[in-house]
C-alpha cells in the first residue's frame, strides 16, 4: 500500500512541478528589478535585515509539511486568472507611481496566486502559511515612523512626568534639568514591531492548532513591542537623568535598549509556550484520494501556466511604452522677477529640506520690509528609485539631523490663483546657534498643475498624467522664514508672499515642463 501511495503521489504532481518551477522562474526574471530592489533595502536597512531570513523559514515550512503537500493533488484553476491580472495592474500602478511598497507587494502576491492557480485551492491550502509569510519579505512600515515617534514621546513626558522629572517638549525634542533628548528614528520601535510581529506570527503558527490562538498570539506580538519601546525610551531618559548622563547616552544607550527588548519578548515567547498545543495527528484520508487520481491533464497545467505569464508580462509591455514617450531633457529653471520683492541667490541659512536627487532644484531668496523669504524648489523627471518626488526619504529635517531640530508641525490654508489649497507647516530650530534661531517652513507639491500638500493625491496626479502621456514631471516647492520677532509675523509673511506671488510660482513649473 505504501508503495502505491508513493507512486499515485509523484503521478500527481509529476507535471505540475516542471510548470510550476517554470513559472517561478519567469516571474523572477520579468520582476528582477522589483525583487532586487528588495535585497537592496534589506541589505542596507536594520529595520528590514530580518527580510533576509524570510524565504529560508518559508522553504522549510513547506519542507515540514512536505508529506501533507505532496498528498494533495495539485488541480490548475484558471479563474486565478483574474486575481493575478488584478496583482499585475497593481504593479503597473506602482511602477508609474515609483512606489516601490506597492510594485514589491504585487510581486509577492503574483508569486502566491502563481502557486494557487497552478495547484489548486486544496494544494494552496496546506502550504498557505508559508507562502503568505513570504509577506514578510516586503520592507513594509516606515510609514508608521512619524505616529510611533510621537507616541513614544507622549509616553515619555507623561511618565517622567509622573516621576517627578520636570520636562519641556517642543514637537519631539525633550528637555529636562540634565540635559536634551531627542525622539528619533530608533526610538519609533518600529524596527522591534517588524521583527517581533513576523517572530510571534511564526510562534503562533508552529505551536499553536486554532485559528482564535494563532490570531490572538499574533496581535499581542504587535501590542507588547509597542508598549516595550515606550517603556524602554523612558528608561533610558531616567538613567541618564539619574546618572548625571553618565550611562545611558553613548553606544550603551543601544546596548541596554537592546537587551530590554529581547527580554521582554524572551518572556513574551516563555508565556506563550505555557498554552502550546500538541501536534496534530497525520490523518490518512488524503493519501486514500490521491490513490485514485493521477493528476490534471497536462494541457490544461500548460495552459494556466501560459496565462499567468501573459498576464506577468502584460504590465511590463505597458510601462516601457509610457517611458518610451517620456522626456529625458534636462530641466531649466530661472528665479522670477517678482514685483515689490528683491531678489539674491544667497540663501538666508545655511537650512535646507532633504529631497533626494532632484533632476534640478532653485533656490533664491526675497526680501521686502526687511523680512527675507527663502524658496527651495526641487524639480523632478523621469522618477525612479532613489530619485522620485515622494518619498520617505525626502524630509524638511532629518530626525538625526545634527544642526537642526523640529518642532511643532501643522498645515494652513493658502490662496494661489484663486485657488484654496492646504500647505504643510513645519518649524525647526537651529541646534548649534545660542539665540533660538528659528525657522517657519510651508511644503507643498506641484504635478501637471495639480496642487497638492498630500503624498497621496501628488502619487495619484503623477500616476494620472503618465497615462495621459504627459511624462512624470512633479516640484516640491517650499518657502521658508525665520521668525525674527514672533511666530505670527512669520506666518504673516508668508501668506503675504504665497498670495502675491504663488501664480507666478506656479506658471514657472508650468514653463518647465513645457520646454521639454
Amino acid at each position: 500500500m505504501t508503495t502505491a501511495v508513493a507512486t499515485s503521489e509523484r503521478g500527481a504532481w509529476q507535471p505540475a512541478l516542471p510548470a510550476l518551477v517554470l513559472l517561478l522562474s519567469v516571474l523572477l526574471w520579468i520582476y528582477r528589478a522589483t525583487a532586487l530592489g528588495m535585497v537592496e533595502i534589506w541589505a542596507r536597512s536594520d529595520t528590514f535585515m530580518h527580510a533576509f531570513l524570510v524565504v529560508p523559514i518559508s522553504a522549510w515550512l513547506i519542507w515540514r509539511e512536505r508529506t501533507h503537500i505532496a498528498a494533495q493533488v495539485p488541480e490548475p484553476a484558471p479563474w486565478m486568472l483574474l486575481p493575478a491580472a488584478a496583482v499585475a495592474g497593481l504593479w503597473l500602478l506602482g511602477s508609474l507611481a515609483a512606489s516601490n511598497a506597492v510594485t514589491q507587494l504585487a510581486f509577492v502576491a503574483s508569486l502566491v496566486l502563481g502557486v494557487g492557480a497552478l495547484c489548486g485551492a486544496r494544494a494552496t491550502r496546506a502550504m498557505l502559511f508559508p507562502l503568505l509569510f513570504l509577506f514578510f519579505a516586503v520592507p513594509l512600515g516606515e510609514f508608521m515612523l512619524p505616529v510611533l515617534m510621537q507616541r513614544t514621546a507622549d509616553f515619555t513626558v507623561f511618565a517622567l512626568q509622573l516621576s517627578g522629572v520636570p520636562v519641556y517638549r517642543e514637537g519631539l525634542s525633550l528637555t529636562i534639568p540634565t540635559g536634551h533628548w531627542s525622539i528619533v528614528e530608533e526610538c519609533s520601535g518600529v524596527r522591534y514591531l517588524i521583527a517581533s510581529f513576523m517572530v510571534g506570527t511564526l510562534f503562533a503558527y508552529l505551536n499553536f492548532n486554532s485559528l482564535r490562538k494563532r490570531l490572538l498570539f499574533s496581535v499581542v506580538s504587535i501590542v507588547v513591542p509597542v508598549v516595550a519601546n515606550w517603556v524602554r525610551a523612558y528608561l533610558i531618559v531616567l538613567a541618564g537623568h539619574l546618572s548625571g548622563n553618565k550611562i545611558a547616552t553613548g553606544v550603551d544607550h543601544l546596548i541596554y535598549g537592546g537587551v530590554f527588548f529581547g527580554f521582554v519578548m524572551l518572556l513574551l515567547y516563555i508565556i506563550g509556550s505555557r498554552w502550546a498545543d500538541p501536534l496534530p495527528a497525520p490523518s490518512a484520508s488524503a493519501l486514500a484520494s490521491v490513490a485514485r487520481s493521477d493528476g490534471p491533464a497536462p494541457a490544461r497545467i500548460w495552459l494556466v501556466t501560459a496565462g499567468l505569464i501573459a498576464v506577468a508580462v502584460a504590465p511590463q509591455l505597458v510601462l516601457r511604452s509610457v517611458e518610451a514617450g517620456e522626456s529625458a531633457a534636462s530641466v531649466r529653471m530661472t528665479p522670477p522677477a517678482l514685483a515689490g520683492w528683491s531678489g539674491s541667490e544667497a540663501p538666508e541659512t545655511d537650512w535646507q529640506p532633504r529631497f533626494q536627487n532632484p533632476s534640478a532644484v532653485l533656490r533664491h531668496t526675497y526680501e521686502r520690509h526687511g523680512q527675507g523669504i527663502g524658496v527651495h524648489i526641487a524639480y523632478y523627471r523621469q522618477q525612479g528609485p532613489g530619485h522620485k518626488l515622494v518619498s520617505s526619504d525626502n524630509v524638511l529635517v532629518h530626525s538625526e539631523d545634527k544642526t537642526w531640530r523640529k518642532l511643532d508641525s501643522g498645515q494652513e490654508t493658502v490662496r494661489i490663483a484663486g485657488r484654496d489649497i492646504q500647505v504643510r507647516t513645519q518649524r525647526v530650530r537651529s541646534a548649534v546657534r545660542n539665540d533660538d534661531y528659528t525657522l517657519r517652513l510651508w511644503q507643498w507639491y506641484w504635478v501637471d498643475g495639480h496642487l497638492t500638500d498630500s503624498d497621496a493625491w501628488a502619487k495619484l496626479w503623477g500616476i494620472w498624467q503618465r497615462v495621459l502621456g504627459r511624462g512624470d514631471d512633479g516640484a516640491v516647492i517650499v518657502l521658508y522664514t525665520p521668525e525674527t520677532t514672533s511666530k505670527e509675523v512669520a506666518t504673516s509673511s508668508l501668506h503675504a508672499f504665497v498670495e502675491a506671488n504663488g501664480a507666478s510660482i506656479t506658471a514657472l513649473l508650468a514653463e518647465a515642463r513645457n520646454a521639454r
